[in-house]
């Protein structure tokens, strides 16, 4: 008998279904993703080469010697065990319940700090930890845009609220509308990426009043997320102030990439507030899920380094130089200017209303930045501010150029 015979002919049905999961699927199919993919694809070459890159928060500098030598300290092992499986590294854990602790005179426990590799896994971590698949989580337009992905990885529901354009701030009343049976966590996000408005604290006592209300009416618990990787980076010497001062049912999500300018050295955490009901009852599940999320703790250099890079950030005087240069020459040119309190970023109303033709206009003058429609509010476009002094300077005379001709002539 032919050997060929011995094999069951394939089923052609059996290969007709996709080869990937809905989920996954569903996943590559954001219109974020594509977009931001398809930037990336089309504009790599100018990106290495000659662009004034303002797209994303990149380093465009050569990295602090104080971040390196820290490093390289935490490189050298003081014993066995020095990178062996590490969890929530205790020294770790004190270093950043101190920090934060100072940071919004809010007494942090060590044991309420949980280390992760970055905000990305300290938000999803807070939403296994407290919401279940159908839940809906509700987060403001423009959004950072990884919320929408991590919500569906999740398998949970987004609901989208527009903030008010006019002041960045939050849409109390829409967030309130929005809420439904099924809500189980509002996102915010403070200082904020890309508007760069620090959150009031007569706003954010508001929106807490607003979640206890809705959750009694609705009969369960609604939780906040509050992501504040840029807790740190505040200008002209405003005060922070965190939800996690005015609402109890509050996890704090944050990352030491915006800090130090180190978006490729993964370590962040998930911080759960004194305050916080019944908190003992989440500890284990959340050691838990840091396992079965697939180990998502920092590695063992960064644990190590981290009581030492708690110490120091980077230099925020030289962030609000470049806002400052940046805010007083686009508005001199005829850009309207909002001038951001916080994080690294301006969010400008294009001068037409198709953004992306606009930002397209400054591509072809060697200018990168992100157009609005990125971040699902179309007529904006945003500005890093970690692009560094030249890139500015070369950029002046293109973003001059673009509002001229953008300007109908009579």
């Amino acid at each position: 008998m032919d050997e060929s015979t011995d094999m069951a002919a394939p089923d052609a049905a059996v290969d007709t279904a996709p080869p990937v999961s809905a989920r996954a699927a569903r996943l590559a199919s954001i219109p974020n993703f594509l977009r931001i993919e398809r930037f990336i694809n089309e504009n790599g070459t100018r990106r290495e080469v000659s662009a004034c890159d303002f797209t994303f928060g990149n380093p465009h500098q050569m990295p602090d010697e104080r971040y390196v030598t820290t490093l390289r300290d935490a490189l050298t092992p003081q014993n066995d065990q020095w990178f062996a499986y590490q969890t929530n590294g205790e020294p770790a854990r004190e270093a950043a319940a101190e920090s934060l602790g100072h940071l919004l005179d809010v007494p942090f426990q060590p044991e309420d700090i949980y280390l992760t590799t970055g905000g990305f896994a300290a938000i999803a971590l807070a939403l296994k930890t407290v919401a279940d698949p159908g839940d809906e989580v509700i987060f403001s337009l423009p959004p950072w845009f990884l919320y929408e992905p991590l919500i569906l990885e999740a398998g949970l529901v987004p609901v989208k609220v527009t903030i008010n354009t006019a002041t960045f701030d939050l849409d109390l009343a829409g967030i309130d509308a929005a809420i439904t049976e099924r809500t189980k966590v509002v996102i915010v996000n403070t200082p904020n990426n890309p508007t760069g408005r620090i959150y009031p604290p007569e706003l954010l006592l508001r929106l807490a009043e607003l979640l206890e209300a809705a959750s009694a009416r609705i009969g369960r618990r609604i939780y906040l997320v509050s992501d504040e990787p840029y807790n740190r980076i505040v200008y002209d010497g405003l005060r922070f102030h965190s939800p996690v001062e005015f609402y109890p049912y509050t996890l704090l999500a944050y990352s030491y990439g915006k800090t130090h300018l180190s978006p490729g050295e993964r370590i962040g955490y998930l911080a759960l507030p004194p305050t916080m009901p019944r908190r003992d009852e989440m500890r284990p599940a959340i050691n838990s899920l840091q396992v079965a999320m697939g180990w998502v703790y920092p590695n063992a250099l960064l644990q190590h380094a981290l009581p030492e890079l708690e110490k120091f950030s980077i230099d925020i005087g030289r962030l609000q130089s470049r806002r400052d240069r940046l805010v007083e020459a686009l508005g001199n040119m005829g850009y309207r200017m909002w001038q951001p309190e916080g994080a690294f970023y301006l969010y400008v109303p294009s001068p037409i209303p198709d953004d992306v033709a606009f930002a397209e206009s400054l591509v072809h003058r060697d200018v990168l930045v992100l157009p609005g429609v990125m971040f699902e509010t179309p007529g904006f476009f945003r500005i890093s501010l970690t692009a560094n002094e030249d890139m500015i300077e070369r950029s002046l005379p293109a973003f001059e150029a673009a509002i001229k001709e953008s300007v109908p002539r009579s």
